[in-house]
């Protein structure tokens, strides 16, 4: 074999190793897709964070503990994306048996505007979607370092526009009952996310 075939063979499969490490052993074909593919295969335990619910009420995500839920990462002005989002958590809400919601399953809109997103625009955003304050809360993350810990545990990338809004990915979440990230789901398929959240 020349010289110039080694070198073609030696660059082929480095090319390769690249392919296999760069799509997680050839599973994934875009950095979303392999950590949504890493979640599955080991959820991520979330740091701590206090929210403000709707009604000024204080918890915490852990406070679900031995239920599924699911969370939404909004900013209440919003016009776009989050509208989309409001509208898959809506279906989710109303396509999970009826007998899950409150006892085995809850929703939790999470706003990253903290400074504009008070209790009284995350209870209009609530009331626009449907959000009950019982089974489907919007809340904010006062704390700053909390929301970003927050955000980086859940993948979600926010960078202000330049006019007072901002750029930022969307997904659905789902923290299973031990509290941990275990699964990403698309916003235009609430039902196949509801449908999980039921075999769940």
């Amino acid at each position: 074999m020349g010289r110039s075939a080694v070198m073609t063979v030696q660059v082929a499969v480095l090319g390769v190793a690249l392919l296999w490490r760069s799509t997680d052993g050839f599973v994934s074909y875009t950095a979303e897709a392999a950590r949504r593919a890493e979640i599955l295969r080991a959820p991520r335990p979330l740091p701590p964070a206090v929210l403000e619910d709707q009604d000024g009420r204080v918890f915490s995500l852990q406070d679900y503990r031995g239920k599924l839920l699911a969370v939404e990462f909004i900013y209440t002005r919003c016009m776009t994306i989050c509208r989309t989002l409001g509208t898959a958590f809506r279906q989710i809400r109303d396509q999970v048996p009826p007998r899950m919601l409150g006892s085995g399953f809850a929703l939790v809109s999470v706003s990253f505007d903290p400074a504009r997103d008070d209790p009284a625009s995350l209870k209009a955003y609530g009331n626009a979607h449907g959000a009950d304050g019982r089974h489907w809360r919007v809340a904010r993350v006062r704390d700053a370092a909390q929301l970003q810990a927050l955000l980086e545990t859940f993948g979600v990338v926010v960078i202000p526009d330049g006019l007072g809004g901002f750029e930022h990915n969307a997904a659905i979440h789902l923290l299973d009952r031990d509290g941990r990230l275990a699964l990403i789901g698309d916003i235009d398929q609430p039902a196949r996310f509801a449908d999980r959240i039921a075999r769940w």
